[in-house]
């Protein structure tokens, strides 16, 4: 028998195999969208990985991605300026002063000017501490998605207005949101979109168990109807269960293999123990394929040549706020995730779903301190992992692209900001379109008087109203990934409310 025919009928038989618990009801729906999947990844005949880089807490992205034109520039700074800590940063070309204080904007600077091929008539730059992003820009990895949200359809501010105009559930509410970003559904989800992509694509991944990895504890977006996603540590990659590494048990190689069977196997017909039994088993089995396929965290180009860990010449160490050097937890996040890519021959995949986490974005009170911090440690883990991912000659084989729970309002509190809903994101690879702006930047406007503000773009408090759906950005996502148009349209069901020409937001080569 022909080998690639062989392999698809053992991927076929090794899908029904993890299909079976859905029911005899589910089954053949199932088997026919795992085919689809199997179809498009044998096409494709490649590695691709999509990496969701969630900001905890909902970043403030007017602070992020700034429009310095006149207009904006205007409102942006009466806007922000506003006792006792102002938060607008400073214009492009401004000197740092060495003596103001820690993370505020005289302190950071100007902005950092960068040039889209499509500027829409506008200028545009970063925060001051994102020079590994604007970067990736400039050499065009990184593109721009100017207020990006969940939306059920395309909304104007007097469709907002309308309470029976369709929404997204519990705007504003950290939980919801976040559930909104990654399942596209309330808070109670339980399957998100990247697990959904896993479980059409993963027929093509001898080993299933590694289709969607977490290196940042349990993520719903990696949660298929069949998928299970499989988490791993930043700092020790596989994750062991008790004492599983160990070869011996009080010195018996017998001992420890009778511990094994006990914990792997139910010793009764109770449905939750035997589901308890085979995640351990589970967990032992991947453990031990992961710790031998996973290459050493201390070599290039994970890291530095001959760094040990706590080295501030470590390739993972980022520079603070206060002038030293630390560690970036972010960095060392994708650091695993680099490392087990660079394990995919061994662990049989072909397809995969990360998700690694920064959190600490719910800036309400000290905002230019926190935000600055963490947008260093963003930007360094982006330029880190675009490098990684070069030295491997995986650029074009990755896809990352940033979220959050929702942004944040143009208002300041005084020292913060409150919660809002349409953000700026990146999204950043080799196959990426870069350095341009894929979305109509919103214009920012000032009070109107009556609690609004004069911008089409702009609600309560200056938060912005999407204009591109969260749903948009999956399906082109998903069409780089190998899904068909069939696909995209049982993932994204919302896509059928825009218009077909703007279902693909054209940011992917």
């Amino acid at each position: 028998m022909d080998r690639s025919v062989n392999v698809s009928r053992r991927a076929f038989l090794q899908r029904a195999a993890a299909l079976s618990s859905l029911g005899a009801a589910a089954t053949p729906l199932a088997l026919n969208l795992a085919a689809m999947g199997q179809a498009s990844a044998q096409t494709a005949g490649d590695y691709k990985a999509l990496v969701c880089l969630f900001m905890n807490g909902g970043n403030d992205a007017f602070n992020m991605v700034l429009p310095t034109d006149a207009a904006s520039w205007q409102a942006y700074t009466t806007v922000r300026n506003q006792a006792p800590d102002p938060i607008n940063l400073r214009a492009a070309g401004t000197a740092p002063v060495a003596t103001a204080a820690i993370g505020s904007p005289d302190r950071l600077g100007g902005v950092l000017p960068i040039d889209p091929v499509n500027n829409q008539g506008r200028s545009f730059a970063l925060h001051p501490v994102m020079t590994g992003a604007r970067d990736l820009f400039a050499a065009g990895r990184l593109a721009v998605l100017p207020n990006i949200g969940p939306l059920v359809r395309p909304m104007t501010r007097t469709d907002y207005g309308n309470a029976a105009f369709p929404r997204p559930a519990s705007l504003f509410s950290h939980n919801d949101q976040q559930a909104a970003w990654q399942t596209l559904g309330a808070e109670g989800s339980t399957a998100g979109w990247g697990g959904r992509m896993g479980d059409l694509l993963m027929a093509g991944n001898s080993g299933a168990t590694f289709t969607a990895v977490s290196a940042a504890g349990s993520a719903v977006w990696l949660a298929g109807r069949s998928v299970l996603q499989y988490q791993v540590s930043a700092s020790s990659g596989a994750m062991r269960i008790g004492g599983q590494g160990a070869t011996t048990l009080f010195g018996s190689a017998a001992a420890m293999n009778s511990m094994r069977n006990v914990m792997r196997n139910a010793r009764s017909t109770d449905l939750l123990a035997r589901d308890h039994a085979a995640i351990v088993g589970r967990s032992i089995d991947a453990e031990q394929l992961v710790s031998a396929a996973l290459p050493a965290a201390n070599q290039a180009p994970y890291e530095a040549t001959g760094s040990n860990a706590g080295l501030s010449s470590s390739l993972l160490w980022y520079d603070t706020m206060a002038g030293t050097r630390a560690l970036n937890p972010l960095a060392q996040q994708l650091q695993v995730v680099a490392r087990l890519m660079a394990a995919r021959d061994a662990l049989g995949v072909r397809r995969q779903v990360f998700f690694v986490n920064l959190g600490g974005f719910d800036t309400h009170d000290a905002q230019n301190r926190t935000q600055a911090e963490l947008l260093a440690r963003l930007s360094h883990a982006m330029a880190y992992f675009d490098g990684v991912l070069g030295a491997m000659g995986l650029r074009e084989s990755v896809t990352s692209f940033t979220a959050s729970d929702f942004g944040r309002t143009f208002t300041s509190n005084g020292d913060g900001t409150d919660h809002g809903w349409g953000a700026h994101h990146f999204v950043f690879g080799g196959s990426v379109r870069g350095r341009d702006l894929y979305g109509t930047f919103p214009q920012l406007g000032l009070p109107d008087g009556r609690g609004g503000f004069n911008s089409p773009d702009q609600i309560g408090n200056g938060a912005l109203l999407p204009t591109t759906s969260v749903e948009q950005l999956g399906a082109t996502l998903g069409r780089w990934f190998g899904l068909s148009d069939g696909q995209l349209l049982d993932l994204f069901p919302n896509l059928l409310n825009f218009d077909a020409s703007r279902r693909n937001l054209g940011f992917m080569g």
